[in-house]
């Protein structure tokens, strides 16, 4: 690879620190906020590399976003987005990248290196500018969807369209690795990641496993968050039940398990996208769903959130 087709570093991504309420503030943007995988997009020359967030390789799985992104001009460029799946209403589900279903597109929303010149440094809004001039839209690329200027009607909008949320920044902001208050993100609906820390036996008809428990780190110390018990199918319990075989523990990783009996504990290795209702007012997670699993994310990066009392 010649070395002005080369990007001379590689990066962490920029993440937002969550809020629990929307707000409006000057010189801040508000775009949609993605249920997908975080990908960093690497061009040099020819060669082009989708990395997640944990720095595993996505580009043979999304070919069609590498082909994309390898017929954009500039010989050199950086892109960070999100690989996502649209339902028919055009909004991202997870539950559908997951399953392999629907087309993958890559929904670019910053751009950290182009044509030779390194622009985390520069102001979002200036990266922002090159973005747009770099990416042409196609099947299998997109520049993020911003919403409304004021951050209350772009938070309105996001709740009319269903999206899960909305991701607020600071157009002033340099691009710095890992989390921020410059970038802050809104839920509209409540989905998070949690540490898969055992299992119930499974009732009735039900094969493989009744609920799976759910764990979040704080302090250093993994904290029970509830049972999740829905989201299933047959063969999703199978499938998850084999990978539960090589990890069943005697002990628990958990610092306050629950109480009561046929739990099957698990090293705390898998993590699990759930979606659910609020919290409780003793952090516990009301109506879970499962999602699926991710592998972008190590466990010990889930850290248990501030419940709002």
């Amino acid at each position: 690879m010649a070395v002005r087709n080369r990007i001379p570093f590689r990066v962490k991504p920029m993440l937002p620190t969550l809020v629990p309420e929307p707000f409006d503030l000057l010189g801040w943007d508000y775009e949609e906020k993605y249920d997908g995988d975080r990908v960093l997009a690497y061009k040099e020359g020819e060669r082009v590399r989708l990395l997640s967030r944990n720095e595993k390789d996505r580009t043979d799985r999304f070919p069609g976003i590498a082909s994309a992104i390898r017929g954009l001009r500039p010989d050199t460029l950086l892109l960070d987005g999100e690989v996502v799946v649209f339902d028919k209403k055009g909004v991202s589900r997870f539950q559908l990248l997951q399953r392999g279903e629907g087309d993958p597109v890559f929904a670019a929303f910053d751009c950290l290196f182009h044509d030779g010149h390194d622009l985390r440094r520069e102001p979002l809004s200036a990266r922002w500018a090159v973005l747009e001039k770099a990416i042409v839209a196609g099947k299998n690329l997109l520049i993020a969807h911003k919403l409304d200027g004021n951050g209350l009607e772009a938070f309105r909008a996001a709740q009319h369209h269903g999206y899960e949320g909305l991701v607020a920044k600071d157009l002033s902001s340099p691009y710095v690795d890992g989390r921020s208050k410059k970038w802050l993100k809104v839920k509209v609906h409540q989905e998070d990641e949690f540490v898969i820390a055992g299992f119930t036996r499974p009732a009735g008809s039900r094969q493989h496993f009744g609920a799976l428990l759910l764990g979040a780190y704080q302090k250093g110390k993994l904290r029970y968050v509830g049972k999740v018990g829905t989201g299933f199918d047959q063969e999703r319990l199978s499938a998850l039940h084999k990978r539960f075989r090589s990890l069943a523990r005697k002990e628990t990783a958990l610092a306050d398990p629950p109480r009561e009996k046929g739990i099957t504990f698990l090293a705390p290795r898998l993590v699990a996208q759930v979606a659910f209702q609020e919290w409780t007012a003793d952090s516990k997670l009301r109506q879970p769903v499962f999602l699926g699993l991710r592998d972008d994310k190590r466990p010990e990066d889930v850290v248990l959130p501030e419940v709002p009392k």
